[in-house]
C-alpha cells in the first residue's frame, strides 16, 4: 500500500494484544488490539480491530476502530468501520466506509491546534464535520441512517 518492499511489523488474525503498542515503520494490524498504538505507518486490514487512540502519520482503514485517529493522511477504505473523531491533513473516504465522530483537519506537520469550522455534514471542503452514523454514499459526502 506505500512501498513495495518496505519492511514492517504484522500483527497476526487471531492475536490480541491488550495495552500500549509503539512501533517504527509500518504495522499491520490484522488481528485485535486493546489500547493505544503508535507508529509511522498503519494499515488496518479488513477483519481487524482496534479499540483505542490509534496515532500515525499515515494511517489505512479497511477494518473496525473504536477510538479517536491522530494522523497525516488518513484514508477509510470501503470496508472500514470507525467511531471517533479523526484529527487528520488529509481524510479520504470511500464508498461504503462508516464513520461516526468528528473529521477535524490540523493546519501544518507540526501538529499545532486545529482550525475548526462548526458542526456540519461530511463534505469534501469541510474543516471539521460532524457526521451521523451512516455510511459514506460518494467520496467525501455521507449518508444518514435513520434511528
Amino acid at each position: 500500500m506505500f512501498a513495495p518492499r518496505q519492511q514492517g511489523t504484522v500483527i497476526a488474525k487471531g492475536l490480541k494484544i491488550v495495552g500500549s503498542v509503539t512501533a517504527e515503520g509500518l504495522v499491520e494490524v490484522n488481528g485485535q488490539i486493546e489500547g493505544e498504538l503508535h507508529c509511522t505507518s498503519l494499515v488496518i486490514a479488513r477483519g481487524a480491530h482496534i479499540n483505542g487512540v490509534v496515532a500515525a502519520e499515515r494511517v489505512v482503514v479497511d477494518g473496525k476502530v473504536e477510538g479517536p485517529i491522530q494522523g497525516g493522511e488518513v484514508i477509510l477504505r470501503s470496508q472500514a468501520h470507525v467511531v471517533g473523531d479523526i484529527h487528520h491533513q488529509s481524510l479520504a473516504i470511500e464508498r461504503g466506509a462508516y464513520f461516526d465522530g468528528r473529521s477535524i483537519q490540523v493546519r501544518g506537520a507540526n501538529g499545532h491546534q486545529p482550525e475548526r469550522v462548526g458542526h456540519k455534514r461530511l463534505t469534501n471542503d469541510s474543516q471539521e464535520a460532524r457526521t451521523s452514523p451512516g455510511r459514506v454514499d460518494s467520496l467525501g459526502s455521507a449518508e444518514n441512517v435513520a434511528t
